[in-house]
């Protein structure tokens, strides 16, 4: 099996999951490519390995990407594979690692699992945004697994976020700023703005208003097949745009244009898993004493 091993942040715990997981990989006979910039931490070793730069799409054929970190760094992943389909096995050496499948603590029993085949794969839905006016790195890859976000930049004042779904009027939100949340992005940035929590293979959107000046504006839950046209206004001239952890400036006024993609991310779930668990174990969700047996 061919194997892509990456990692955003390069801390002492995630270089050690890291060479563990090489050498989990080199006493079962399997080949590997690793993301470049790990090579400065393998020291003499990291000269025999061979390599992959992250800031391109990934062109060598491989089966899996193990991505080694947090959430963050997962989601940072998505623009490696972009859409090659090539599926993503999270192993957590951050901290919640809500969206990786497998724990610190159980580092060699779940490689078994997933090598054993136990595993399931889950297809989740990504983010395409563009503008009227052409921007460079939403060109490059404008693509977001968990929310594309509208924020006001330098200044205390509202924005006036004009909104419209498949070409109808919804309404102007008056507010901090708007998320547009996928299933998978539903228990992140949305959540933290008092959104709902929606299953990964829902066929869904949340449109999340941030801090809106009218106690009238709910969250809102819409088909994922929804087209939005935006526009922001504001005492400013612009405002910021985020896609995951990717953050861009805008003018205001230009017009932003967000859908489902084309193409999903593949994750890979272990056997025994299942997203209620997560749920619980690491959001403490319905966590109740009564509930105690």
């Amino acid at each position: 099996m061919h194997i892509a091993i990456y990692s955003a942040f390069f801390s002492p715990t995630s270089i050690a999951y890291i060479k563990t997981v090489i050498e989990y990989l080199n006493a079962n006979d399997h080949q590997f490519i690793l993301v470049d910039r790990l090579k400065k931490h393998l020291g003499e070793e990291g000269e025999t390995y061979d390599y992959f730069k992250d800031d391109v799409a990934l062109e060598k054929k491989v089966d899996f990407l193990f991505s080694v970190g947090g959430d963050g760094t997962l989601l940072r992943s998505i623009a490696v594979i972009r859409d090659s389909k090539i599926p993503i096995l999270g192993i957590n050496a951050g901290r919640l690692g809500f969206l990786t499948s497998i724990k610190k603590d159980t580092l060699q029993d779940g490689l078994d699992l997933f090598f054993q085949g136990k595993y399931s794969i889950v297809e989740r839905s990504l983010l395409a945004v563009a503008t009227k006016e052409p921007t460079e790195a939403l060109q490059e890859f404008g693509f977001a697994l968990n929310e594309v976000t509208i924020n006001r930049k330098n200044t205390t004042s509202m924005l006036s976020i004009h909104t419209k779904l498949n070409d109808q009027f919804l309404t102007t939100y008056w507010s901090d700023g708007l998320i547009i949340a996928t299933p998978t992005g539903s228990t992140g940035y949305s959540l933290s703005s008092g959104g709902p929590i929606v299953t990964p293979t829902s066929k869904c959107l949340v449109v999340n208003p941030i801090a809106p000046h009218n106690i009238n504006m709910r969250p809102l839950i819409v088909p994922d097949d929804t087209a939005f046209e935006i526009n922001v206004q504001g005492r400013g001239n612009t405002h910021l745009l985020s896609l995951d952890s990717r953050i861009l400036t805008l003018e205001n006024g230009n017009d932003i244009y967000i859908k489902k993609a084309e193409f999903s991310a593949l994750t890979v779930q272990l056997d025994g898993t299942f997203f209620f668990n997560t749920l619980r174990e690491k959001l403490f969700w319905g966590h109740d004493s009564r509930n105690v047996q």
